[in-house]
């Protein structure tokens, strides 16, 4: 039996709490951390860090439409940072950081613009949205030691302080959409 995949690229801020949200979903087949956006042909953390190469921290999520829609996935992406901050979510400050969706179709594209007019007009969030909606571009894959990290590195510092509660928080909201673990 062939499984159809979709793809989603999303950049909300660090990849490393972006790839933990989107692992724990029913019908999330993979997500990879990368950097996408820029000009610089497979940068580096370092490069990406330097806040010149255009890139912005990415997740690649292949998904499996049959289990999980992209609306679905776009109810996370909104709910699980601040779209209302240019380049900085939290104490993670840089152009790096920024919110986007880089949309793979025309489907995908009036989804996310739809989503969005709609929560800015909700008033959800008392700043209005920033978040870019773009065409996909390019994705690099982010070196091997960022993916799959929070689950690598659960005791590291920024794994327990920032994104475990963010983590802990979002499998309450989430709680129907998650894999059994």
């Amino acid at each position: 039996m062939n499984i159809i995949t979709d793809t989603a690229t999303f950049g909300e801020g660090c990849f490393w709490c972006t790839e933990a949200f989107f692992q724990r979903l029913k019908g999330v087949k993979e997500v990879l951390s990368g950097y996408g956006g820029g000009f610089v042909e497979n940068p580096t953390y370092e490069q990406v860090c330097d806040k010149n190469t255009g890139h912005i921290e990415l997740a690649r999520i292949v998904f499996d439409p049959k289990e999980i829609s992209y609306d679905e996935l776009l109810e996370v992406f909104w709910k699980t940072h601040d779209p209302t901050t240019m380049d900085q979510q939290g104490n993670d400050i840089g152009p790096q950081y920024r919110s986007a969706i880089y949309y793979h179709n025309a489907d995908q594209k009036q989804k996310a613009e739809k989503y969005k007019v709609a929560l800015d007009k909700s008033g959800a969030w008392a700043k209005p949205i920033v978040t870019i909606i773009e065409p996909f571009k390019n994705f690099y894959p982010a070196e091997n030691y960022h993916q799959n990290y929070y689950n690598n590195n659960q005791n590291q510092g920024y794994c327990r302080f920032v994104i475990a509660p963010k983590l802990e928080k979002f499998e309450k909201v989430f709680k129907d959409k998650l894999k059994k673990q």
